[in-house]
């Protein structure tokens, strides 16, 4: 019963979330623009303008979506312009086939090369497809009609822009209260999986894989909201929400940096505690309840709670603290300093996540004692991604190099091929084959696949859907009714759920031709028929024109992330150098490796997506991806440390220790790069480096060792500190050391290879 319960009330609050949510505000929004147009025109007796000004509404609506205001609006603005004017074109050559078959060629291939300007560009240039697509169905003949035609799309694309404005002024911070919401479930869900890492050991490969995933989406969601907040302050000043929601941010970029920081070294881990795997049951849960305690945190930003109690909490850290000791109870110093110290280093880690989370809870409750953003506007520039528009990033992409030049090309052969088969075999509403085409066919096989798979199943669910409600009914109240409701949910559901969003989309199309055309099931039959026909011309031509398997398109991602991993690795030892003055490089560097090991991430993500004959060295590539990614971690994990604690000046052979690691990393990108290596370091300093460094650790143990045997049990803060400074540094080095040999040899295994 209780179980029960527990589940029914959490499909409740989903459904509170959705209903409460940006998403099906969106969605709201759009049907807003779209209806209200209909319903006036009908009014004042110009029905027949109607549906030129919601087609200006439809196809520039791709382009709003979170980000700065400014961008948004350009967006808008420029899809306006390419919607009109290739409008026009095909409407114009219309009738002489041979003309309209070369201005489609041009039109798909220059349109989607738009895509190179990144992932707003790319829905420009949707917009200016789906014109092209669209004015394939619209019948206009004289040039009045087409003019009139345009002019109205035109109205349609600015009366769509007022409503957007005008609806983000009514709720100014939904946006970015969905975006901070859904990156803070996000991190509460990586904390846990950080958890069952820890004692999983017969399912940590498939976890590392989960992570991976997590990890990308969690940076993807970083990269809009620095975007949204920190451009929108540059330009306007801050608010007291604004600040709210900026330091929100902040402590979602500290919990992250500190997660990543103790990506552990498991087979250490599995060695020190082969038989007391208890004491890490207390810190394992403790990550399980930071973990929920951030995801009851990112709906109350939605939902607008009571927050709930931090005693839980304070409990599972006190227990935590207590499986130390108890530790070390159990084991008896000095056996038990090195598995001591690894709770200790965890535990404070995990002390660091409380704060940053109980941050986040006095600005959520509005105290007065939070702390303030001090962040100069040039500073923040720093941490902006900032995208390049001018011409020759589209000269630079001319070329089978690029990826997005083969896409192109491969979609403006399959959009020929299906519209001329279609004129063939006069096929009933050919443009609707050409439209599955364009909105499932990606750049990547398995995206592509994927999304024909939920492409077909949303429109035969659709269909099913809308079968139904004409046999039970033919009213026409309720064709328009459904029409309006599966409008909204299915813009609300279209970037959640792409399969239901179609499904929704097919029950929209079906009956607002109910509306037009009585015959209900010819609609159907043909949309199943063309929405089959175009997945698996969509999906062959993916496969089988110059295929874009990911295998081939690793090397430059892999090369960027090593250089970011050098430069993140370099600038923490800057960091340990000069904390006060290097911290902003250090941030930066940091942010950047973290971009590119989420690239990398991303890249191995599609390779698992192509066919398996197609997955060379896969194996060899997740190694790549696992050894970069635990680069990072282990710098971050020396980072971390740095800028938490008090630490000791940085010694010399701290440095020789970093050059050699940096080096062997520079050899890495040379062999990707296919130059020749050059080795640098000297073997026998970096032996004795490494031998002084952990001398250290031992000099303090056998001083720590004395003490206790004269009964000084206690002690200092100082001093543990210094003795975690003095275990976690050098054992950090030599592990990064080890992973960037590794690194360099399954680098030159790939090149060899692929």
């Amino acid at each position: 019963m209780l179980v029960r319960t527990y589940i029914l009330n959490k499909h409740l609050n989903n459904v509170e979330l959705f209903l409460r949510g940006s998403n099906l505000y969106r969605g709201i929004r759009l049907t807003t623009a779209v209806v209200t147009p209909l319903v006036i025109m009908y009014i004042l007796g110009y029905a027949e303008w109607a549906p030129s000004v919601v087609v200006g509404v439809f196809l520039n609506a791709p382009g709003d979506i979170p980000g700065s205001l400014k961008r948004k609006v350009n967006a808008i603005l420029i899809s306006i312009g390419l919607t009109m004017l290739v409008t026009c074109t095909i409407l114009f050559f219309k009738p002489y086939l041979m003309l309209l078959l070369i201005a489609m060629a041009i039109i798909s291939f220059v349109v989607s090369l738009i895509s190179v300007y990144g992932f707003r560009a790319s829905l420009v240039s949707f917009s200016g497809l789906l014109s092209m697509v669209l004015a394939l169905a619209v019948q206009k003949e004289s040039p009045q009609e087409i003019f009139n035609h345009i002019g109205l799309m035109g109205i349609g694309g600015l009366w769509y822009l007022f409503v957007s404005f005008t609806f983000q002024k009514l709720a100014p911070k939904k946006d970015n209260n969905q975006l901070l919401s859904d990156t803070l479930a996000l991190i509460g869900e990586y904390l846990k999986l950080r958890a069952r890492l820890l004692t999983k050991k017969n399912k940590r490969e498939t976890l590392i894989k989960e992570a991976l995933v997590l990890q990308t989406q969690i940076n993807e969601k970083h990269e809009t909201l620095r975007e949204v907040l920190y451009v929108e302050r540059k330009k306007s000043g801050r608010s007291h929400y604004d600040e709210k929601q900026l330091l929100i941010f902040i402590s979602t970029i500290n919990i992250f940096e500190l997660i990543e920081a103790k990506h552990l070294d498991y087979n250490e881990i599995d060695r020190l505690f082969i038989d007391k795997r208890e004491f890490l049951k207390a810190s394992k849960n403790l990550n399980k309840v930071l973990g929920n305690h951030l995801i009851k945190l990112s709906d109350l930003l939605i939902q607008k709670r009571k927050i709930p109690n931090k005693n839980v909490l304070l409990d599972a850290l006190a227990k935590a603290n207590d499986a130390i000791s108890d530790y070390v109870d159990d084991v008896t110093l000095p056996q038990a300093r090195e598995g001591a110290l690894v709770l200790k280093n965890l535990y404070d880690y995990q002390e660091l996540l409380l704060e940053e989370v109980r941050a986040i809870r006095r600005v959520m409750a509005n105290v007065r004692e939070a702390s303030k953003v001090s962040l100069k506007r040039q500073d923040a520039s720093q941490f902006l991604t900032l995208q390049e528009y001018r011409l020759n990033v589209i000269i630079q992409n001319l070329s089978f190099s690029s990826n997005l030049f083969r896409h192109a090309l491969r979609f403006t052969v399959a959009v020929m091929f299906a519209f001329v088969l279609g004129t063939v075999l006069e096929i009933h509403n050919t443009y609707w084959i050409v439209l599955t085409i364009l909105v499932i066919m990606r750049p990547n096989y398995g995206l592509t696949k994927e999304r024909s798979k939920d492409r077909i199943i949303g429109t035969l669910i659709g269909a099913t859907v809308a079968i139904s409600i004409v046999l039970l009914t033919q009213n026409v109240v309720v064709y328009a009714t459904m029409a309006i409701v599966s409008l909204i949910f299915a813009f609300a559901l279209i970037q959640e759920n792409y399969k239901f969003a179609a499904a929704l989309i097919t029950i929209n199309v079906i009956f607002v031709y109910s509306l037009i055309n009585p015959d209900a099931f010819e609609v159907i039959q043909y949309r199943v028929t063309d929405t089959i026909i175009g997945a698996i011309i969509a999906i062959v031509a993916n496969y089988l024109l110059w295929p874009s398997w990911e295998v081939n398109n690793l090397k430059d991602v892999l090369l960027d992330a090593v250089k970011k991993n050098t430069s993140y690795l370099l600038a923490t030892k800057d960091l340990y150098h000069a904390k006060k003055q290097n911290q902003l490089a250090y941030k930066v560097a940091r942010k950047d490796a973290f971009l590119a090991i989420s690239n990398l991430n991303a890249a191995f993500q599609r390779l698992t997506q192509d066919p398996k004959s197609k997955q060379r060295e896969f194996q060899l590539i997740y190694s790549l991806v696992t050894l970069n990614q635990t680069m990072v971690s282990a710098t971050a994990s020396i980072g971390s440390f740095i800028v938490n604690h008090k630490t000791t000046s940085a010694s010399k052979e701290f440095d020789v220790m970093v050059f050699k690691i940096a080096d062997t990393l520079e050899m890495s990108c040379a062999i990707l790069e296919g130059k020749p290596t050059i080795k640098q370091s000297d073997a026998e300093s970096i032996k004795e480096a490494e031998d002084v460094l952990l001398k250290t650790f031992q000099h303090l143990s056998h001083k720590r060792d004395k003490n206790i045997k004269r009964g000084n049990t206690e002690i200092s803060t100082r001093d543990m500190h210094h003795l975690q400074e003095a275990y976690l540094i050098p054992n950090q080095l030599i592990w990064l050391k080890s992973l960037s040999e590794n690194l360099k040899r399954a680098t030159r295994k790939y090149i060899e290879a692929v």
